[in-house]
Parts: structure tokens; C-alpha cells; sequence
């Protein structure tokens, strides 16, 4: 078990964890509270090589994400204590937010196999976005996450907001499932792979992230009223007039000018860029409750 003690709830979340899950019966072999994120990817990477048979991140959607790339296509499965601020890929997945019923969850789940997105050679969980949402990134600190936790994304957006210029984008589908488009004022474009991201808002009405594909969205500049609607209906899936959805497995993506992408919360590439869907690379500890993507959701 691997806990982020840097994430919002790490540190006292951390002893509880280790104790509970011994008392449920799951065989903790080694913990380590992690004071520095930025080792997560290696001491995951060890654990693995090590033997190991499971391992448990303590940490919110960063620190899922960033040991996604050692734990892809691979034979050890994940099981996740949910600590950060949005905890999109636990939502997705059903895990509770309450740390008791997380520890039963990996006590008393299944495994199940999802997917995951790739954008360049980066793998990536819940979306990779470019314009506002790699704007709301650099707009959002660590402070002002501890300080007032999920309030942080909105305000970090206004921020954002306040700073964006529209830019242009051509999209081009490899697979030839959708024409290439081109737009000329946009706010964002983004590529989900899981159901939920930015702190509960829907990638599609229907989406799964296990559904084999990626769901596309291409949100227009327009006024704030506009906007104010699109923010209301993505709580949905949906977005209005100013937003058009694809979905495909794999799609190209050209900006002027060139951006940076937004990957589950930290910038790690520039338009142009190529994104596609891993299918089944990931092994996740879920409830029994959890259904696939050809059953109902729920948050």
C-alpha cells in the first residue's frame, strides 16, 4: 500500500488504512506513506518487480494517473483508497468516498479490466483536455485544494476564464468513423476516456470506461451566459449549441496555435497530438455493485 500523504486527506487517512485493511484480512505485505508524489511512479514500479499482487494507492486522481503507466497491460491489479479533492476515476468506478467502505471494497471487491486513454505515449484515466481545462491546471495550487477542496476547481475555472483567448483546431479521425472537422473560436477541446471528470461532470450521457472508445467534446467561445449553460448541462453530459460530441477510438488533433494538454491534472504534451483508447489495460479493485458498460450507471 502506497499513500500519498501530500494528497488532501493522505496524511490521516494513512494509519486508519493500514490497520483496517489488516483487520478485514487482506495481507498488507509492505506500506509506505509517500511524502513526495513525485516518487509515486517509482516506488510503484518496485513494489511490482518486488512480487507484489495488488497494490493499494492511497491519493486522489494524480496519483492514479501517474502510476497508470507502470501498472498498464500488466498482471497487478489496483485498488484504490479515494483521498483527493475530485476523485473522478473513483466515482467512475463506484468506489466509495467513505475510507471504511473503500478498505471493504478491497477486502470484498472484484477485479474488473477497463481502459485507458493514451495520449501520445502518455496513459491517462479520466480526460486530456486542451484550452480552458490546461488553463484551469495552472490556475489551481495545491493550497487552494487543501484550503476549500472541491470549490477549488470552479474557482480555479473563473480564473481560467479570465485568461483565455480562443484558438483553432482541426480534428481528424484515423478510422475514418467521423469527416475531419475544423473550427475557427473554440474554448476547449477534450478527450475522456472515463465517465467523469472536474469533479463530477459527465463525458457523455452514456459513457464507460470500458466501452472500448473515447468520448470527444469540442466546447465553442461564446459569452458567459453560454458558457454558464454549457458548465450547467456537462453536470450531464450534455453542453447545448456551443458543444458537439464524438465518439471514436482514435482521433489527431492540430491547434493553432499549439497548445499544452491537460492529463488528468498535469500538463504533459503540446498540439499537435494523437490520442486513442487502450483497450482493457487496466486490472481495478471494484464492488460487487459495479456494472459494465453495457449496464446502468450511477454515481
Amino acid at each position: 500500500m502506497v499513500v500519498n500523504v501530500h494528497a488532501r486527506n493522505g496524511g490521516k487517512a494513512y494509519a486508519y488504512a493500514v490497520d483496517r485493511l489488516r483487520s478485514l484480512g487482506v495481507p498488507v505485505g509492505s506500506t509506505l506513506p509517500l511524502r513526495d508524489p513525485s516518487r509515486l511512479p517509482e516506488t510503484v514500479a518496485a513494489a511490482v518487480d518486488a512480487g507484489h499482487d495488488l497494490v493499494v494507492i492511497g491519493g486522489g486522481d494524480g496519483s492514479v494517473s501517474s502510476v497508470v503507466d507502470v501498472l498498464a497491460h500488466r498482471d497487478v491489479p489496483l485498488g484504490l483508497l479515494p483521498l483527493g479533492t475530485a476523485n473522478d476515476f473513483a466515482r467512475t468506478m463506484h468506489i466509495p468516498g467513505d475510507l471504511e467502505q473503500a478498505c471493504r471494497t478491497i477486502a470484498d471487491g472484484h477485479i474488473v479490466d477497463v481502459d485507458l486513454g493514451l495520449c501520445g505515449d502518455n496513459y491517462y484515466v479520466n480526460r486530456a483536455s486542451i484550452g480552458i481545462g490546461a488553463r484551469v491546471v495552472e490556475s489551481m495550487s495545491p493550497w487552494l485544494k487543501r484550503r476549500i477542496g472541491a470549490l477549488a476547481y470552479p474557482v480555479a475555472t473563473v480564473k481560467a476564464f479570465v485568461r483565455h483567448r480562443p484558438f483553432r483546431a482541426r480534428l481528424r479521425f484515423p478510422d475514418d468513423d467521423h469527416p475531419p472537422v475544423e473550427y475557427e473560436r473554440l474554448l476547449q477541446v477534450s478527450v475522456a476516456n472515463g465517465r467523469y471528470f472536474g469533479g463530477g461532470q459527465l463525458a457523455a450521457p452514456d459513457s464507460g470506461i470500458d466501452d472500448s472508445t473515447l468520448d470527444v467534446s469540442v466546447i465553442r467561445q461564446g459569452g458567459v451566459l453560454d458558457l454558464l449553460a454549457v458548465a450547467r448541462n456537462l453536470r450531464t453530459g450534455g453542453g447545448g449549441s456551443h458543444v458537439e460530441h464524438f465518439r471514436t477510438t482514435r482521433v489527431e488533433l492540430e491547434t493553432a496555435p499549439d497548445l499544452p494538454v491537460n492529463v488528468d491534472g498535469e500538463l504533459v504534451a503540446h498540439t499537435p497530438q494523437r490520442f486513442r483508447v487502450a483497450r482493457d489495460a487496466l486490472h481495478v479493485v471494484v464492488p460487487r455493485t459495479w456494472v459494465d458498460a453495457q449496464g446502468p450507471h450511477s454515481a
